[in-house]
């Protein structure tokens, strides 16, 4: 049901126990809460940091994250620049990731970071701000401006806590992100190339070829680069693109049916001309690329 909850866990060893009877001192005030999004607002003043902490697991445990959020956020508004603060903070920002309130969950996360950016839960704050942007990420064929927050904050963790528990997992969803971005360029371009727009359809796909190259659209895209070329009658272009094909993705369907599309014109792959292709062809040969 939760994930990521290693910083969670290191965080609640040895406070959960301890605190959980005198927690329960207001746990018959929300008897009555209901498991909706929206947190039942319960006065706190007077209770220790650590009785309030505890409270908020309880209502993580029970699966009332916005419950949570709410008593973890009590711990900084009473008590600021304190060591409870400092861990309800971090727990804030996961208990509003957990009830999808994404906005509120990275506002928490950089806090957490602009405040303690060296302590060792930084790392789980930099990956719960990339995970609140992956986790709104949809088809393709939406802004893709969440797929860029994503790659932002994974790339941060990568570069800023390389040896992190978190660094792994960020640099596969950084990898997947980075793929749906491909994937939008070629949605674009297949829809330019279904209405007979080549050149903008060449744009789209040749940016998949630069920027995007290992990704899992980029033998669609040279396949795509054969179609269009093709169409505008410039052959050599299209050559050199079945070529850059059948040089890195021979085994697949798009090279079939680029070598199929060339024959029918009686042409093979083959590098000719000075075109954008020519230059990747030679950084395929020189092993710079894939």
């Amino acid at each position: 049901m939760i994930t990521y909850v290693k910083g969670w866990e290191r965080m609640a060893a040895g406070t959960y126990k301890t605190v959980l009877a005198s927690a329960a001192l207001a746990m018959v005030v929300l008897a009555g809460c209901s498991g909706t999004k929206r947190p039942v607002i319960v006065p706190v003043e007077g209770y220790p940091p650590q009785e309030i902490f505890a409270r908020g697991e309880y209502e993580m445990n029970r699966g009332k994250f916005a419950n949570g959020a709410y008593f973890f956020g009590e711990i900084e508004r009473l008590y600021p620049y304190s060591e409870w603060a400092k861990r309800g903070l971090i727990m804030q920002a996961f208990a509003h990731h957990e009830n999808k309130a994404y906005d509120e969950a990275r506002s928490a996360a950089q806090r957490y970071i602009d405040f303690y950016p060296a302590d060792e839960d930084a790392a789980w704050a930099q990956f719960l701000i990339g995970l609140s942007y992956y986790d709104q990420i949809e088809d393709v064929g939406r802004d893709q401006s969440l797929t860029m927050g994503a790659l932002k904050a994974f790339r941060v963790l990568n570069e800023q806590y390389p040896d992190s528990e978190y660094a792994r997992s960020a640099a596969l969803k950084f990898d997947l992100a980075f793929d749906h971005l491909s994937g939008k360029e070629m949605e674009v371009g297949r829809y330019y190339l279904k209405r007979s727009n080549y050149g903008a359809a060449i744009n789209r796909f040749r940016t998949v070829v630069e920027d995007f190259q290992t990704t899992s659209y980029t033998a669609e895209a040279l396949y795509r680069l054969v179609e269009a070329y093709l169409a505008l009658g410039l052959r050599d272009e299209a050559r050199t693109a079945g070529a850059i094909l059948g040089y890195n993705f021979q085994s697949t369907e798009w090279y079939d049916r680029a070598f199929a599309l060339l024959t029918d014109q009686g042409l093979k792959p083959g590098v000719f001309g000075t075109s954008w292709l020519s230059e990747v062809h030679r950084q395929v040969v020189k092993g710079k690329w894939l």
